[in-house]
């Protein structure tokens, strides 16, 4: 592969929070990096705030929207001629019974979580088996909920059990074109979206009851991340758990 100085890295959903984490950490080893968010303000503020123009490029797109999916590649490779590894972070979610789960809730948040991954991870593989050198890494957000179901979540947690599906099947695909894809399922990340984890009542838990629940420094999963995304071509983390030492996943609580 190339030097990290040259590699290039796309990551999605990376305003804030965990996307944010795993750019900041592929900025501090020297690459390249793209950050892709739908919330524009938000994203063009942390871009400025991370003062590497020269190795940064801010893109303002839905992940779900096709057509934005292929001119948010198309302005990576214009600016840095290649894309070496691609961080499928964006997602969304809308917790309720299953019976009160609209047909729009459902369908958006499975345009986000699943359809936008497959089509970033189309254009990555369009531009990876053509590079010189050839090849790269995708990195999937697959989260605990890959694994285990919170109260109210079937339609993020069936995206999530798709996300393993699509790791395995588009990383069988991409031995051909050294393309190795793997998955990071990651559980209490102290991010925006857990916040509700800490504060008022905390969170439902299976058995009914509301508790606050341990979280974990953000900057942990962009560190496991950068290790995925360093290894060689021939050597993969197919998948890797990141979780908060203390959260209720383990055992029976």
């Amino acid at each position: 592969m190339t030097s990290s100085a040259q590699k290039v890295a796309l990551v999605t959903g990376a305003a804030r929070g965990i996307g944010l984490a795993a750019a900041k950490r592929f900025l501090a080893d020297g690459w390249r990096v793209a950050l892709l968010d739908i919330e524009g303000e938000l994203l063009n503020a942390a871009v400025a705030a991370l003062r590497q123009p020269d190795t940064t490029l801010a893109l303002t797109c839905d992940v779900s929207d096709a057509d934005g999916v292929t001119k948010a590649m198309a302005t990576i490779t214009n600016r840095f001629g290649r894309l070496d590894a691609l961080v499928n972070n964006a997602g969304t979610a809308v917790f309720a019974p299953v019976l009160e789960t609209s047909d729009a809730d459902w369908s958006r948040i499975m345009a986000v979580n699943l359809t936008g991954p497959f089509l970033c991870t189309q254009h990555a593989f369009r531009i990876m088996k053509d590079q010189t050198p050839r090849g790269g890494r995708i990195i999937n957000n697959g989260s605990i909920s890959a694994h285990a179901p919170r109260p109210f979540s079937a339609a993020y947690t069936s995206t999530k059990h798709a996300i393993t599906g699509l790791t395995k099947a588009s990383n069988l695909d991409g031995r051909m074109y050294d393309i190795a894809v793997g998955q990071v399922d990651i559980g209490n990340a102290a991010t925006p979206m857990t916040d509700r984890m800490v504060n008022g009542p905390g969170v439902l838990q299976p058995d009914g009851t509301t508790k606050h629940e341990p979280r974990m420094d953000a900057k942990a999963v962009g560190d496991a991340v950068a290790y995925m995304a360093g290894l060689p071509l021939d050597a993969n983390v197919l998948t890797m758990t990141v979780m908060a030492t203390k959260m209720p996943f383990v055992g029976r609580g």
